[in-house]
């Protein structure tokens, strides 16, 4: 599957298998997951949960080779906010990056897999809460920022000396880098040759606070010198409303659908593949 130029995969997530604790699907095996991929006209995979998929890098190799799959890359959760948690994302970044090297098959692209960072979404109770209506009053100050994207540069480095792969970070709702204004703030500390963005279309509609249809083409504007991934989901209108009015946790937003089936929500999905055609973006879609 592919939309002229723009390269478009999947993820286990779509199969159930998703990081928070009591959300996860009835989860398959590894080779069914991708089989199905495969006839559903994908192209690519990110690595999903670790020990998902195989951990060593001969049989993943295999797994992606016999189905002419790429390996686009894996996801990563570190608390950045708390610096002792940094040396240890280190290391686990260090250790899928190898991973993902070594078993890299390039078929129909010239990339080379990321690393996708992310907060450690759903941990802290009042960014939980308030997700989707997070207010200025809820950000990070100045020292917790520092300490956050010094973590995430501290890896990002760390992953380019010891692999030449690229690291990107996600926002996220439920986590501290949710809204516009902290994306932007994100952005202002990180190094743009180091660090790229996730634009995740989903999140950024839900944790802008607004249901504004244009929201996501005005985001990625704001985020296009950034831009290195895309990921696409919805974001149901009514349910966003509702989850906004009667205060409903981030689990509960998911529970109720909040991310609903693409082309059914606030995303305009045209007018988002048609910016990324007229800004020549080269990379992966992920759905």
């Amino acid at each position: 599957m592919n939309m002229n130029e723009i390269k478009v995969a999947n993820a286990p997530c779509s199969w159930g298998t998703l990081e928070f604790e009591g959300l996860e699907g009835q989860r398959i095996g590894y080779e069914q997951m991708l089989d199905e991929l495969v006839l559903a006209g994908y192209s690519g995979t990110e690595l999903g949960d670790w020990g998902f998929m195989p951990t060593a890098p001969e049989p993943l190799r295999d797994a992606l080779k016999k189905r002419h799959l790429d390996m686009l890359g894996s996801w990563l959760s570190v608390a950045f906010k708390n610096p002792k948690a940094h040396a240890q994302g280190e290391a686990r970044a260090l250790e899928i990056a190898q991973l993902l090297v070594q078993a890299a098959t390039v078929n129909r692209s010239d990339h080379s897999p990321v690393i996708v960072l992310g907060d450690d979404n759903g941990s802290d109770p009042l960014r939980t809460q308030h997700a989707g209506r997070i207010t200025p009053k809820m950000a990070m100050n100045e020292q917790d920022w520092e300490t956050f994207t010094q973590g995430v540069t501290q890896i990002a480095r760390a992953v380019r000396a010891e692999t030449g792969l690229r690291t990107v970070f996600h926002p996220h709702c439920a986590g501290f880098v949710e809204t516009p204004a902290e994306i932007e703030t994100f952005l202002g500390l990180t190094d743009p040759s180091l660090v790229g963005l996730v634009f995740d279309t989903g999140h950024y509609a839900y944790g802008s606070g607004s249901n504004d249809p244009q929201g996501v083409l005005q985001g990625l504007n704001r985020c296009a010198d950034r831009l290195w991934y895309v990921h696409f989901k919805d974001c149901h209108p009514q349910l966003a409303m509702q989850a906004r009015t009667e205060g409903w946790d981030y689990f509960k937003a998911l529970r109720h659908g909040i991310f609903c089936e693409l082309g059914q929500g606030l995303v305009d999905f045209p007018g988002t593949i048609q910016w990324l055609h007229d800004h020549d973006y080269q990379g992966w879609v992920v759905v």
